[in-house]
């Protein structure tokens, strides 16, 4: 895998957000693959990489938060559409 690149501050509200609310999530990587989970939380590795902490239906699963693409929030009450994070890095 590439080096690691972090995700935007900015950005991070939207993951803890969709933690914070259970949303059930459209999760789109940037590899071309996309499946629905549940945001559960972040982490950090010793390494300073940051993951996505998600439960799916083949159970957890964490996501390097520079390989995702977008999340989508699927739940009727929302309280933000698409994001779209591929990209958008914070500078160092």
């Amino acid at each position: 895998m590439n080096a690691y690149k972090p995700l935007d501050c900015d950005l991070h509200d939207y993951l803890e957000i969709a933690c914070m609310h259970g949303y059930r999530l459209l999760v789109e990587q940037v590899d071309g693959c996309s499946f629905e989970a549940f945001g559960k939380t972040t982490r950090t590795s010793a390494g300073g990489e940051e993951f996505f902490c998600l439960e799916g239906a083949a159970g957890p699963l964490e996501i390097r938060l520079d390989q995702l693409l977008a999340i989508t929030p699927l739940d009727a009450n929302r309280s933000f559409g698409r994001i779209l994070l591929a990209g958008q890095h914070c500078p160092i």
